[in-house]
């Protein structure tokens, strides 16, 4: 019988490094390494007079993987500090999307309709074709691609997950 705690979750780990070369290849190497899989990827520069990036990485596993993960990652030179947020954990996690369609008719007429009602954006438009974009977490960009996908989703172009802790708690 399985515990709730052995069930996997999803986790974004948040990993303030040194913005220099190796740093990101570091940390995914402990990643692949030991097998753990990474869902999604973001890393961009954070404090310029620190010269310090973020990552995060979405990847699913139990708690107690999830620990480990942490407590190897903070071994790492030159990581200054690890966040661990689960569903359990009060955060903001977001992901942008450019999806283009192309369509005529009623098919045209219905991706319209269907990004308005997700707040996409359309960002480029011709006679035949869209490319929205839409902001929001993976499940919401996951429903209007599904969405799309019979109204001719020709091309989608994702960021990866980007996320911060709720509240007066910081990395």
């Amino acid at each position: 019988m399985t515990t709730q705690q052995e069930s996997p979750v999803s986790a974004v780990i948040s990993i303030q490094v040194e913005n220099e070369s190796g740093a990101l290849a570091r940390v995914i190497g402990l990643f692949s390494g030991r097998g753990y899989n990474i869902e999604s990827l973001t890393v961009a520069p954070v404090d310029e007079t620190r010269h310090q990036s973020r990552i995060n990485v979405v990847t699913t596993a139990v708690p107690r993987v999830l620990e480990q993960i942490r407590a190897q990652v903070e071994r790492l030179v030159p990581v200054y500090r690890v966040a661990v947020m689960t569903r359990q954990d009060p955060h903001v996690a977001r992901e942008m999307a450019l999806v283009k369609v192309i369509a005529s008719g009623e098919r045209r007429a219905d991706a319209l309709r269907i990004a308005q009602a997700f707040r996409a954006h359309p960002v480029d438009a011709s006679a035949t074709s869209f490319v929205f974009e839409l902001t929001g977490a993976t499940d919401k960009l996951d429903a209007f691609i599904d969405l799309m996908r019979p109204l001719g989703l020709a091309e989608v172009s994702r960021t990866g997950v980007a996320a911060i802790a709720r509240g007066a708690a910081i990395l």
